[in-house]
């Protein structure tokens, strides 16, 4: 297996946890995308809400993508981690998630979490597709 390692200058820097943002399979043209979350260069969150933060991930998701060749067309499974009971974000998180997916439909897979990557983290998008 041969791998591309995908880090968009628009993120924060992940290696100081040892990760990228995305990892392409150049073998198999696969991405994956790890779980995007609201936050800065300096591992701040920018929104105060669920809602807010899942906008934000989605866009960092969206960026990773690109970098790594992909689109939210190409997208084949998306999960989505939700701190605390999924089913108390789903009335104003499904709109989003469809408007942002458009025609797309990826196999999608929601989590309630306990926890996340920051206190203040909200919400975490990971993903799998494969490059344009």
């Amino acid at each position: 297996m041969a791998k591309k390692l995908v880090n968009p200058e628009q993120l924060y820097d992940g290696s100081p946890f040892g990760m990228s943002q995305a990892v392409l399979d150049t073998e198999s043209s696969l991405v994956f995308v790890s779980g995007q979350v609201d936050w800065d260069h300096q591992y701040q969150v920018s929104q105060s809400s669920v809602s807010g933060q899942f906008d934000a991930a989605l866009e960092n998701l969206r960026t990773a993508l690109v970098a790594a060749g992909a689109s939210i067309d190409s997208l084949l499974h998306l999960r989505l981690y939700i701190r605390g009971e999924l089913e108390d974000h789903m009335e104003s998180l499904a709109p989003i998630l469809a408007n942002f997916l458009g025609s797309s439909r990826p196999a999608v897979t929601g989590i309630g979490v306990a926890s996340l990557a920051s206190k203040a983290t909200l919400v975490e998008v990971e993903a799998v597709a494969r490059a344009d």
